[in-house]
């Protein structure tokens, strides 16, 4: 998906997740937030007793423009829209139904352990992967150190992956990452001096 998650199945984000429209999505900085929805207005669709979940924004729901907004064109902009996994749309609604009127808000993104870094790149570029992100779920800055460098700034590459032009190899890893409610952490040698491209490691997490 386009927050770069890979197999939503097979990761910690489980079946409780959604694609954003681009008002919601926001170029990737609401990647790995959390919105608690409900089934609103709809006698014919909405479950009885109006229950709610709450899902991982992991992917983006592209525009349409072929088509109005309120037929086809759902996640143009500025509509607000969740395409939401089968999963969680049934705990909200009947299965059968298709567009639906909800109800919803931003929450507290509940994980367990600490946030997790994957780390890709090169020998002329540094990337890593921040998933399982606590609190407020999505990440709006975040700085590398390694153990013969200052605090390096990473930009967003897409989603949730962030780079910088780097080369950090042979080097114990360090991430300062600030979170979208301006919660600042930082995980001090994450990724120990012998780590290399393609492996994940954990850190410290946010406060839930």
């Amino acid at each position: 998906g386009a927050c770069g998650f890979g197999d939503l199945e097979r990761s910690i984000y489980g079946v409780n997740t959604a694609g954003l429209s681009s008002e919601l999505f926001r170029k990737g900085s609401s990647c790995g937030g959390c919105f608690e929805l409900r089934c609103v207005n709809h006698i014919h669709w909405c479950l009885s007793g109006s229950p709610s979940v709450v899902v991982t924004a992991t992917d983006f729901c592209a525009p349409n423009y072929g088509l109005p907004n309120d037929y086809g064109g759902w996640c143009n902009f500025p509509r607000e829209h969740f395409e939401m996994s089968e999963a969680a749309f049934v705990q909200i609604a009947k299965g059968r139904a298709d567009i639906i009127p909800v109800q919803y808000r931003r929450v507290k993104c509940e994980r367990n352990g600490g946030m997790r870094f994957t780390v890709t790149g090169s020998s002329y570029f540094h990337q890593v992967l921040i998933t399982n992100v606590g609190s407020d779920g999505a990440i709006t800055a975040v700085k590398v150190k390694g153990s013969r460098t200052g605090w390096i700034p990473m930009g967003r590459n897409w989603g949730q992956n962030w780079q910088c032009n780097a080369d950090l190899r042979g080097q114990p890893l360090s991430f300062e990452v600030t979170s979208s409610g301006r919660s600042t952490i930082t995980s001090y040698n994450v990724a120990p001096l012998n780590w290399w491209f393609g492996q994940t490691f954990e850190g410290k997490q946010f406060l839930q």
